[in-house]
């Protein structure tokens, strides 16, 4: 029995011209033109037996025959009786298989043959749309735990599934103008990956949103980077606080968080230091438990060392005095004087409270063993050990101006350890990065602290797929997400976009026959998603369930706030946070 039912009541027309991807359809009735709609799904006969193309609406057209007629008084009759042309353009899509080998009801991204002229072309709708719709889901529902984030548009009977292994695979883009439904979408995959039993993923939480008591499941562990207020706590790791020490550093991340690069004594500046902190790694090895590490390290490996014990260096060379050529002269040292803007910036972040979580170290974080601990946190997917599926990083109180250093630190650690892991034991690991382009920006104004995390996360988005390391980038603003990352995604989740250049990022990025989808982008529902990629065999408009757990997504309502009777927003208790750099009613989230 034939999958699809078609006949006289769902034709639309017959075939008019062929192109490699596209055929134009003549409709002779004008009752049939009604029922066509731009982005609808088509059914066309095949050349070959137990095939059907699918195709998808791009353009409804009338087309004069005569041109002295007046297309504005065309009447009923001229319409009928072949003087006026109904016209419709279609992309192909794919091909539906009655059968392919041994598997029955099969969708395929690609075209064995095209129409040939005067073949039928009919509407897929009705029945047909929910059991065309049930077939796409039922090959998207990969593995024994399905993904899925909602119904289709089409038909809202028909339940939504995306291909994880392929979402995750080839990377993805989940975009969105602000209140389009975006953190919803992400909340919708977070929860199933929490679910599972070996799940491991970590999102970046750029506004606190996600950290939130209302964003609490079984599977899903929330950490914050380490606060003033923190730093006196001798274990963090066990309060799920975070510290990310200084020596974890590349020298270039050390040197373009330190070095004023105007300076004219920039290379002296840069040379001693980085002879002072080799030294300070050599000594540590060398009392270390695991002195042969001397033989392999760099001055990049993740060695501790003491900061202050190179400042103490750098100090002495700065203030040096030598003999003179005349007996019982003295002259200055070869690098007096020329070190002193480096070590006043260099104190200056030492004492900075703000950056205590890269120098506020106690002892326990000055151990070789403390890496271990922390990409063990953070690395380790849902196990009997206790671990979490999602580990959620509060970034929120990270000063702006080192934000894309610091997420650039974690997410290199995290590429570098699965790039040093066993291929046999390697767990994939997906990274969700919420508001992207403040970190992945398309520019960066020659900012050399966001150009080294922009490196980063280039070289994850080309590399990451062989060592088991996902990208998922998230923004309002794809227009300003870096165009290298943003092509090496395969998957695209977009949901209302109303700025016409993020518009036109999307389009740019999608395949040329399905540009014409993102016409519809500016007038998406609430909730509603496009997903065009791998990871969904059929381009489609799905609408997202409701997450069980909400972000809190800090959409303000300021009519209903300002129509209230009385608020007190606690204004002393605001401003004593910001001199704590704390806020001073925290939510217990662990």
């Amino acid at each position: 029995m034939a999958f699809f039912n078609l006949d006289e009541k769902s034709l639309l027309g017959s075939v008019l011209s062929v192109d490699t991807g596209s055929v134009v359809v003549s409709i002779s009735e004008t009752l049939n033109l009604r029922k066509c709609q731009v982005n609808q799904l088509v059914v066309l006969k095949s050349p070959k037996p137990g095939q059907n193309l699918i195709g998808l609406i791009n353009r409804i057209t009338r087309k004069l025959v005569d041109s002295d007629i007046n297309p504005e008084h065309v009447s009923q009759s001229e319409l009928e009786s072949g003087l006026v042309e109904n016209l419709m353009k279609i992309t192909l899509i794919g091909t539906f298989f009655e059968m392919k080998g041994t598997v029955a009801n099969q969708f395929r991204r690609n075209l064995d043959a095209v129409p040939e002229i005067d073949a039928s072309c009919y509407a897929l709708e009705g029945e047909m749309i929910g059991k065309f719709m049930s077939a796409i889901s039922a090959q998207d529902k990969a593995g024994t735990i399905p993904l899925s984030i909602g119904s289709y548009t089409l038909d809202d009977s028909a339940k939504a599934y995306i291909n994880g292994d392929k979402l995750f695979q080839r990377h993805a883009v989940i975009v969105g103008s602000t209140g389009s439904g975006k953190s919803w979408c992400v909340a919708k995959l977070v929860e199933q990956i929490a679910d599972l039993p070996m799940g491991n993923c970590i999102l970046f939480d750029i506004h606190g949103e996600y950290s939130q008591p209302g964003f609490k499941k079984e599977g899903i562990e929330h950490y914050r980077i380490a606060t003033p207020g923190d730093l006196v706590n001798e274990d963090k790791l066990s309060s799920h606080i975070l510290m990310l020490p200084y020596w974890l550093l590349t020298y270039e991340e050390m040197i373009a968080l330190m070095l004023d690069r105007s300076d004219s004594n920039a290379p002296n500046q840069a040379m001693l230091f980085a002879k002072s902190v080799r030294e300070k790694k050599e000594e540590y090895l060398t009392s270390s438990t695991e002195p042969e590490l001397l033989a392999t390290f760099t001055l990049d490996s993740p060695v501790p060392y003491k900061l202050q014990e190179v400042l103490d260096q750098l100090n002495a060379l700065d203030t040096e005095r030598e003999a003179g050529a005349k007996a019982g002269t003295e002259k200055n040292g070869p690098f007096n004087g020329k070190l002193t803007r480096f070590i006043q910036r260099l104190e200056a972040k030492l004492q900075d409270k703000r950056l205590g979580f890269l120098f506020a170290l106690k002892e326990q974080e000055l151990q070789l063993e403390w890496m271990d601990l922390f990409c063990s946190a953070l690395m380790k997917g849902r196990s009997t050990h206790g671990s979490a599926s999602v580990k959620i990083i509060d970034f929120s109180e990270v000063p702006s101006d080192i934000l894309p250093l610091v997420i650039g630190l974690v997410s290199r650690i995290i590429f570098s350890i699965q790039q040093w892991s066993i291929s046999a034991t390697r767990h994939p690991i997906a990274l969700f990065c919420d508001e992207a382009h403040l970190y992945v920006p398309e520019r960066t104004v020659a900012d050399q602290v966001a150009e080294i995390s922009l490196g980063t996360f280039e070289r994850i988005s080309k590399e990451g797929r062989k060592y088991g390391v996902s990208l998922v980038i998230i923004s309002q603003r794809p227009s300003e997400v870096n165009r290298t990352v943003l092509s090496q995604c395969n998957n695209f989740l977009s949901l209302r976009l109303t700025n016409a250049d993020d518009q036109a990022v999307i389009k740019k990025l999608l395949p040329d026959n399905l540009t014409g989808l993102t016409d519809v982008l500016p007038i998406l529902d609430i909730g509603e998603v496009l997903v065009v990629g791998d990871a969904c065999l059929l381009p489609s408009r799905i609408n997202i369930d409701a997450p069980s757990i909400k972000p809190e997504s800090g959409t303000v309502n300021f009519w209903e706030a300002w129509s209230k009777a009385d608020f007190d927003q606690k204004i002393g208790d605001a401003v004593r946070s910001m001199r704590k750099q704390s806020k001073l009613v925290s939510a217990d989230v662990n």
